[in-house]
């Protein structure tokens, strides 16, 4: 945000915190605020990205996320936020597709193969899932992940495996 003008960063900060009340209104007049010349910016980006999250306008999220991928190529937000939008849109295997590249590019993310694994799961390739998931515990805080895998609707067919593994 340092690149962005004062009142730029001002208004941007602004939205970031009627979104956190939960008041997407407010934060998409907020975003306005912003020349539109500006609002490629990233930080613009991601903000708007969880601006249309929030409202779960799928679509528009898809959009954003790729510009972001586009002017921020080096971030693996802009990646996983448009695999994600994609999974909601019931575009699983083309939200993994996109997302297999980030897997190498960014080794040190854990939320990539965490991802990964579920789109795997939702596709049926259970195998790969589990794979994809001791990745994701070997680039992160396994217990976290493990407990956040267990709750997750996405991974539900590996449950059982799962409750099973050591951190």
């Amino acid at each position: 945000m340092a690149d962005l003008p004062q009142a730029d960063a001002f208004h941007l900060r602004a939205a970031e915190g009627w979104l956190e009340l939960g008041l997407p209104v407010d934060a998409f007049a907020e975003i306005k605020e912003i020349p539109e010349s500006r609002r490629q910016h990233p930080a613009v980006l991601t903000v708007l990205w969880r601006l249309h999250s929030h409202s779960q306008h799928w679509r528009k999220c898809v959009e954003i996320a790729d510009e972001l991928v586009q002017v921020e190529p080096k971030d693996p937000s802009g990646w996983i936020h448009r695999s994600y939008a994609l999974h909601e849109l019931k575009r699983t295997k083309e939200a993994a597709d996109l997302l297999e590249p980030a897997l190498v590019r960014f080794p040190n993310e854990e939320l990539i193969p965490y991802n990964l694994a579920c789109y795997a799961c939702q596709l049926g390739k259970l195998n790969e899932a589990k794979a994809l998931l001791v990745l994701a515990f070997r680039r992160g805080n396994a217990k976290e992940i493990k407990q956040r895998a267990l709750e997750d609707s996405d991974l539900a067919p590996l449950r059982e495996y799962l409750s099973k593994l050591e951190e």
